[in-house]
């Protein structure tokens, strides 16, 4: 995941992601207000769209409008954006679960991430931060393991939801420490987070800016980012191979994507502007005070991540065997 993060930023630095010009037609749109559908308000991809969606309408000049859909996977949310006339009202900034793990997850998806969604770009990353109720004596991720090790009564994990970040990666340290613990289903991140603030679970996988307060309050330690580098707003945090578990690497993600048979002129003005507003460091900053990385890239370079993001997280369901239906 490094190499092809690293590789589209270097190219849209570059100047190879965008076009140079945009097509005649594309000139005049937005003409009217374009909606932006995403996950529930107050989640990751809630505050990103709302940070985007304010530097959009000022760079149109028109409104652009928050829908939020149940967070849960965003698969509702998916399947009316992919229903939905193809002209560049509709957008959609969908997940890593909405377009790479749903599809291998529900047998009647009502719909195809590749066959009825635009790749437009990606936009922003979000690691999860392997967490422990306070009171748990372990300060780094083998003291926790050899601690689950020794209890006798079940160790509980808070998950947001089957199927999201917070289950899968949760089903990733469990494959890769070779423990077991019991998994307990709650309704999103900040559900999740409560339980172990409370003591009702002993530990969970959050993202950066819902793990990042309770961090700094205190209520929980923060044992490993998953991903493949330090998330630069947790700096002391090591990633799960510096913590002694290779391979520990689970980010959420999410891109902006849009009904398949958009014109190419909106998709390219659409790359365009976006990806102007990721570059922009004052946006940049205020998205990482959030928790998050802007990463921006070309539409082909979405659809490749997609897919190989698809075919990774694939192999992770089949090898633990989650199941929805």
């Amino acid at each position: 995941m490094r190499r092809w993060f690293a590789t589209a930023i270097l190219s849209v630095l570059a100047g190879t992601s965008l076009p140079t010009a945009m097509p005649l037609s594309a000139q005049e749109y937005p003409a009217k207000p374009v909606r932006i559908i995403t996950a529930g308000a107050g989640t990751f991809h809630d505050v990103t769209a709302r940070l985007l969606a304010q530097r959009l309408s000022e760079r149109w000049r028109q409104g652009v409008v928050i829908e939020n859909q149940p967070a849960a996977g965003l698969t509702i949310g998916t399947s009316i954006a992919a229903r939905a006339s193809p002209d560049g009202y509709t957008l959609l900034l969908a997940d890593r679960t909405s377009l790479a793990v749903a599809p291998h997850l529900y047998k009647n998806l009502r719909y195809d991430p590749v066959r009825d969604l635009r790749p437009i770009t990606l936009v922003a990353r979000a690691p999860s931060v392997l967490v422990i109720h306070a009171s748990v004596p372990a300060s780094n991720v083998r003291e926790f393991v050899a601690y689950l090790g020794k209890q006798k009564e079940p160790v509980l994990y808070a998950s947001a939801g089957l199927g999201t970040l917070g289950h899968l990666t949760g089903e990733l340290f469990k494959l890769l420490a070779g423990i077991d613990f019991q998994t307990i289903q709650y309704k999103g991140g900040a559900d999740a987070a409560v339980a172990v603030l409370k003591g009702e679970a002993t530990f969970s996988s959050l993202t950066v800016n819902v793990a990042l307060p309770q961090v700094a309050a205190g209520t929980v330690k923060a044992l490993a980012v998953a991903s493949a580098q330090r998330f630069a707003g947790m700096p002391d945090v090591p990633t799960g191979s510096e913590a002694g578990l290779p391979g520990f690497e689970s980010e959420q993600w999410v891109a902006m994507v849009a009904p398949a048979g958009l014109s190419d002129a909106i998709a390219e003005k659409l790359n365009h502007d976006i990806v102007a507003v990721l570059r922009d460091p004052t946006f940049a900053d205020s998205l990482r005070r959030q928790g998050a990385e802007a990463v921006p890239s070309s539409p082909a370079e979405l659809a490749s991540f997609i897919a190989s993001e698809s075919a990774r997280l694939k192999q992770l369901i089949e090898k633990t065997g989650v199941r929805i239906d």
